[in-house]
């Protein structure tokens, strides 16, 4: 394991360790409960649910046979589930809540949503609109089913513009090496745009910003698509395709009758995208980034 890959991991357990104890997951019992992480989610899928068979509730939250008997076990000693033979297959058996487990899993969500309150209480409006868009970010990476994500195109607004420089210094300095002169090369770039003759697009996946391109007027008949990006966790969505399509939409409106864009050939992913729409190689020289040795390329096509 890379020492890179070792950092990674330390990070996701520190943070593990940490979430676990914000949420009272290593307390005998959840919520000042007598149950614990895993027997509370029971209750909250069968109060979900109303009823279940318990080889689906089994697989919906990964439990051994066995663990998941002695819990309903467990409740059904405390009246809270009433279980009972499938009419359609006496092999299969079926679980709901009884009244008595109803009126514990509510007081239980009314405490959850007590405590979530009170936890973000303490930050600000910034804050709690950063962590829940983390939350997300969290949740649609590691979703085993990788859905495929709504996402929105947008113009710019206030506070993009220092976004796209950000990203663009972070993101291509972790993945390529390149340094400080790049980020101030695209600063360079964004400081020249006028939205008088130049244009945007910024994409948002689940309300976060994943994405750009812009269009740069060169001349009556000659634009550029500059800065296209897209943000890892947002990959695989065709976002990168959307943004360029509608780059050359809006150069056609103009009246452009060609577009060029300059790129790297280490961009596979953009070259494929570039290529895809249209875009023919015209020239490429050999250059360095921070130390790095780079092959400079110019694509254009006709509209």
């Amino acid at each position: 394991m890379s020492s890179l890959t070792e950092a990674r991991v330390s990070e996701v357990r520190a943070f593990n360790r940490f979430y676990t104890k914000v949420i009272g997951a290593l307390q005998a019992g959840m919520l000042d409960s007598p149950y614990s992480l895993t027997e509370v989610r029971v209750l909250f899928e069968l109060a979900q649910t109303g009823l279940m068979e318990t080889g689906e509730l089994r697989g919906l939250l990964g439990l051994d046979a066995g663990y998941l008997s002695r819990i309903l076990a467990r409740f059904e000693g405390d009246g809270l589930v009433r279980r009972e033979r499938s009419a359609s297959d006496a092999r299969k058996q079926l679980v709901r809540l009884a009244p008595a487990g109803a009126e514990v899993f509510a007081a239980l969500d009314r405490r959850s949503a007590d405590e979530i309150g009170r936890l973000l209480t303490g930050l600000t409006e910034e804050e709690q609109g950063r962590l829940v868009a983390s939350m997300a970010t969290i949740r649609r990476l590691l979703d085993g089913s990788r859905e495929r994500a709504p996402y929105v195109i947008r113009p710019p607004r206030t506070g993009d513009l220092g976004w796209v420089v950000y990203r663009h210094g972070v993101l291509y300095s972790a993945e390529y090496g390149w340094g400080t002169e790049f980020e101030q090369l695209v600063a360079g770039i964004v400081a020249e745009l006028d939205f008088t003759r130049d244009a945007g697009w910024i994409a948002e996946v689940a309300g976060e910003r994943a994405g750009c391109v812009f269009y740069v007027r060169q001349d009556e008949t000659t634009a550029k698509l500059r800065m296209l990006l897209v943000e890892p966790s947002a990959r695989g969505l065709g976002l990168g395709r959307r943004l360029v399509e509608e780059c050359l939409r809006h150069a056609r409106a103009e009246g452009c009758k060609r577009i060029m864009l300059w790129t790297r050939d280490c961009l596979v992913s953009a070259r494929r995208i570039y290529q895809a729409a249209g875009f023919e190689l015209e020239s490429e020289e050999k250059g360095m980034e921070n130390g790095v040795a780079v092959t400079e390329q110019v694509w254009s096509r006709d509209l």
